[in-house]
C-alpha cells in the first residue's frame, strides 16, 4: 500500500526554520508517511544536504531582505507587503499542482502563509502567535493570527504553561483548541562529550546583519588564546582562514557534525534566534545572545532570557569580550523533556 505524502514546507528566512522541520521529517519518515519538502535558496539547499533521497521542490521566494539601517527595517517589510502577497498568491497555485503531481494528503507549513489548501488537512507550525514589531504589534499580530485560522492546526514548538521559551510570543490569553503545544523542536540531542572549545560562535540570519556581526567577532577574537570553533553561517565552497590557530573556521555545519560541536563546547555564542534557543535548551546549553539589530522577535527573546537569569546579552555595537566576563553567573538552559508524541500529532492526516 502507497504511504501518505505529506508536503513539508519551510520559509526561507534564515536557516532556522527548514532545521526545525528536520525532526519532524524524520518523525513522519518513523510514523510511514513519505515527506515530500519545499522551501527555496539556503533553506531548500539545506534540506536537500540533511535528505538527499527525499523529493525537494523549489517555492517562489518571499526574499526578504534586512536594511543597514535596523531602524528601517518594519517600514521596508510595509513597504514589500504588496510583493509580499503576490508571493503568497504564487505559491498557493504551485502548492494545487504539486498536490496534483505528487498526490499530497496533507501539508505542514512552518511560516509559509499560501502553503495550505481547504480539500486536505493542514498545519501552520510557529512560535510567533503574537508578531512583535513595535508600535503594530497589533497589527502585525492580527494578520498573522488571521492567516493561522485558515489552517486546520497550528503546532507551536514550545511548553505549554507559563515555564516555556517564547514568552508572549507563543502564549496568547484566550484558549484555542486548534493550537497545540508540541515542545522545543530540534535537530541537536544532548551527548556527554569532552570539552574541545571554549566559545562555539554560531552565526546565521539574513545579510547584512550576518556579516557585520562576522567583522564585529573576528576583530574582538582574533588575538585570543581562547579555543574557538566559529561556524559563519554561509554556503560557499571557499573556507575562510585566520593566522590565529585557535580559531577553527567553518562555512557550515550539519547533522552530527553540528551535533559533536554543540555538545562538546564549554560556551555557545550566537544570535537569539528561536530556533538556536531550543537547540540550546535540548543540550543544556550555557550561552550569550547577540540579537539581530531591529528584529523586534529576537530582542524580546534576548531580554527575557537575561531577566530570567538564563543568559546574558548585549548590543551588537556594543559586544567586546568583557561581556562575556559574567557568563557564569547565569543558569543556562534547562530540558524539561516535554514533547508531544507525534504520532498522535500526525492522526489529523487519518481524518476526512
Amino acid at each position: 500500500m502507497q504511504k501518505k505524502r505529506i508536503l513539508v514546507a519551510a520559509l526561507n528566512w534564515g536557516l532556522g526554520h527548514a532545521t526545525r522541520c528536520i525532526p519532524i521529517i524524520k518523525a513522519l519518515l518513523k510514523n510511514d508517511y513519505e515527506p515530500v519538502l519545499a522551501s527555496d535558496g539556503d533553506a531548500l539547499r539545506l534540506l536537500k544536504k540533511e535528505f538527499p533521497h527525499i523529493i525537494c521542490l523549489e517555492l517562489p521566494s518571499y526574499n526578504i531582505k534586512y536594511t543597514e539601517d535596523p531602524g528601517n527595517l518594519k517600514w521596508k517589510l510595509l513597504f514589500d507587503s504588496p510583493r509580499i502577497l503576490n508571493v503568497i498568491k504564487a505559491e498557493k497555485k504551485i502548492t494545487q499542482r504539486i498536490i496534483r503531481d505528487y498526490q499530497i494528503s496533507g501539508i505542514i507549513s512552518d511560516n509559509r502563509w499560501g502553503v495550505r489548501n481547504k480539500q486536505l488537512k493542514c498545519v501552520f507550525i510557529t512560535h510567533q502567535l503574537q508578531v512583535l514589531s513595535g508600535n503594530t504589534t497589533y497589527f502585525s499580530s492580527k494578520i498573522q493570527q488571521k492567516y493561522i485560522e485558515k489552517f486546520d492546526e497550528c503546532w507551536v514548538p514550545d511548553l505549554p504553561g507559563s515555564k516555556n521559551l517564547s514568552g508572549i510570543l507563543g502564549h496568547l490569553k484566550t484558549e484555542n483548541s486548534a493550537i497545540k503545544y508540541i515542545g522545543p523542536l530540534s535537530r541537536i540531542e544532548k551527548r556527554s562529550l569532552p570539552i574541545v572549545y571554549d566559545y562555539l560562535i554560531i552565526l546565521s540570519g539574513p545579510e547584512p546583519q550576518r556579516s557585520f556581526l562576522e567583522k564585529r567577532l573576528m576583530d574582538a577574537f582574533k588575538d585570543t588564546e581562547h579555543r574557538i570553533l566559529f561556524i559563519r553561517g554561509v554556503f560557499s565552497v571557499e573556507e575562510m582562514s585566520l593566522k590565529n590557530t585557535n580559531i577553527n573556521i567553518r562555512n557550515h555545519l550539519y547533522g552530527a557534525f553540528l551535533q559533536q560541536a554543540m555538545n562538546s563546547c564549554k560556551y555557545v555564542i550566537a544570535r537569539s534566534g528561536y530556533t538556536t534557543i531550543m537547540d540550546l535548551y535540548k543540550i543544556e546549553a550555557k550561552a550569550f545572545f547577540i540579537p539581530t539589530p531591529g528584529q523586534f522577535e529576537q530582542e524580546y527573546l534576548a531580554e527575557r532570557l537575561e531577566k530570567l537569569g538564563i543568559a546574558p546579552h548585549c548590543k551588537q555595537e556594543n559586544f567586546s569580550l568583557e561581556k562575556l566576563e559574567n557568563l557564569e553567573d547565569f543558569s543556562g538552559f534547562s530540558n524539561f523533556s516535554f514533547e508531544y508524541p507525534f504520532r498522535d500529532l500526525f492522526t489529523l492526516f487519518q481524518r476526512k
